[in-house]
């Protein structure tokens, strides 16, 4: 049986009309839908929500069993609602891991490398970080490279939950097409409301819609259709579209899993544990399930509205109140609260900042024992992110031709800087004996306080210059003494 693409899928419904009764827009239209209520975006919806800090537990209510064993809810009892976002952390610190530092770009072609650093800039350094956290949110970040109003090539970065990819192939590294489902808060009359609008991205560029649930509704108001860029000839303006579709994913694994399916049970359990303590802790006799034994009164109303109100309760001669509580171990809870931490950091293939292994002896094994488990998975995140800046590229190589910069098709080496703690004296130790055996540019390089390799160079360069004409002039200053010595003689 033959293996179908999303291109062939795309192309037998559309093009079955007459059995199908379905246009293009309608294809697209029940594919958003079907695609809203899925359970991949779902999950990327969660992990969104999750890194915001609105986990499940905010929902949580206290039940007791009812009438007919039926669990019923109760607001008479303490219903604490924690959140220690320990997802938020990994997210960051996987993202600060990765590209937390500048990347190191590297190119033969000087000319080439210099108009590639004014593309991959500041700006583009802090725009890859939000690309790297929609990744590990969603399994999947985007970019999308345009022309911005000043005529030049800028980048902006879409989030998995709002795009729809069709791939090309079974492996997800080309598109066909893709649609973005997004939100907007427009003005109706003197009221603010929500409309989803849709933007379809196709070979022959932009074709906006409004999405009113089922259909697909050409946008009125910025036009249905818009070529990617366009450029002046003279007084005509020329409407053009790439040759590919402007939108490069970024991938956190192969599979596209969003970090929160690794660990949202045990952030649950985290935020269970600690609800439930101070739960625990807040519960006394006046909200506490209570033993009454010969109470002085019927009704047991008034009898939680004195002991709430006053403190106390009057009993017959034999009577009396007890609690019925559960003892709190909260060594027993440090435990179990540790576990489910250590837990989440090792689904997460995080790491712990705050291990044994920094402690009596915080050599370099010991810091690369503990980075081992995240420095795997940012192997596997470096592979797809090369990949996608392959793509990237190409689209800046084209700017560069439109402008009339040059035609570069120069290999681009991409090396992202882990920002990993070190043992700078080891280290250190370790470049002073390999002076004569390395280059000195690559000890330059790997030295912990070098922040710019060719200027480090320069400077060392300049110094040994300084030196020799330092000594070449006191060595002539030397001679010139001896010889008006000599004449004096």
């Amino acid at each position: 049986m033959p293996l179908y693409t999303e291109t062939d899928r795309i192309n037998r419904l559309i093009l079955m009309g007459g059995y199908t009764g379905m246009t293009e827009l309608q294809f697209f239209a029940a594919e958003i839908a079907e695609w809203k209520e899925s359970k991949k975006r779902k999950e990327q919806l969660v992990g969104e929500a999750y890194y915001d800090g609105y986990h499940d537990i905010l929902r949580r209510k206290r039940t007791v069993i009812g009438e007919g064993g039926k669990l019923k809810e109760v607001n008479n009892l303490p219903n604490n609602r924690l959140v220690d976002n320990q997802f938020a952390l990994m997210v960051d610190q996987k993202t600060n891991y990765l590209v937390g530092k500048p990347f190191t770009l590297t190119c033969e072609n000087k000319t080439y490398s210099d108009l590639l650093a004014q593309v991959f800039n500041r700006q583009f350094n802090r725009l890859l970080k939000y690309v790297c956290e929609d990744a590990l949110k969603g399994g999947i970040g985007w970019l999308f490279p345009y022309y911005g109003d000043d005529g030049a090539l800028t980048f902006k970065h879409f989030p998995a939950h709002e795009i729809l990819p069709f791939w090309a192939d079974d492996e997800h590294t080309s598109l066909d097409c893709a649609a973005r489902l997004y939100p907007q808060e427009v003005w109706n009359g003197q009221s603010k409301e929500i409309v989803e609008r849709v933007e379809i991205f196709k070979q022959d560029g932009i074709w906006r819609y409004e999405y009113d649930g089922t259909t697909l509704i050409p946008d009125v108001l910025l036009g249905e259709h818009e070529n990617y860029f366009s450029v002046e000839d003279g007084e005509k303006t020329i409407e053009l579209n790439w040759e590919r579709i402007p939108l490069i994913p970024f991938k956190y694994n192969k599979q596209e899993i969003p970090l929160i399916r690794r660990v949202k049970p045990l952030q649950d359990g985290i935020n269970t544990m600690l609800s439930d303590f101070e739960n625990n802790m807040q519960e006394d006799a006046r909200n506490t399930i209570l033993i009454i034994k010969n109470y002085d009164g019927v009704n047991l109303d008034d009898f939680r509205h004195n002991l709430a109100t006053y403190g106390a309760v009057k009993v017959r001669e034999d009577g009396g109140v007890d609690a019925l509580t559960v003892e709190i171990n909260s060594d027993n809870f440090n435990s179990i609260l540790k576990l489910f931490k250590d837990k989440l950091i090792e689904n997460a293939r995080g790491y712990n900042a705050k291990d044994d292994r920094l402690g009596n002896n915080p050599n370099q094994m010991n810091i690369q024992s503990m980075y081992s488990d995240i420095d795997l998975d940012a192997n596997g995140m470096e592979t797809e992110f090369q990949a996608a800046f392959d793509d990237l590229i190409w689209f800046v190589n084209r700017d560069f031709a439109n402008r009339g910069l040059g035609d570069y098709s120069d290999d681009v080496t991409i090396v992202f800087n882990r920002d990993m703690l070190m043992d700078e004296g080891q280290t250190i130790e370790n470049i002073k004996n390999s002076v004569g055996i390395l280059s000195n540019e690559t000890l330059v390089e790997q030295h912990p306080w070098t922040t710019d390799v060719e200027m480090e160079l320069k400077r060392l360069q300049k110094e040994k210059e300084v030196s020799i004409e330092e000594y070449a002039g006191a060595f002539g200053n030397s001679n010139d003494t001896k010889s008006q010595e000599g004449k004096e003689v």
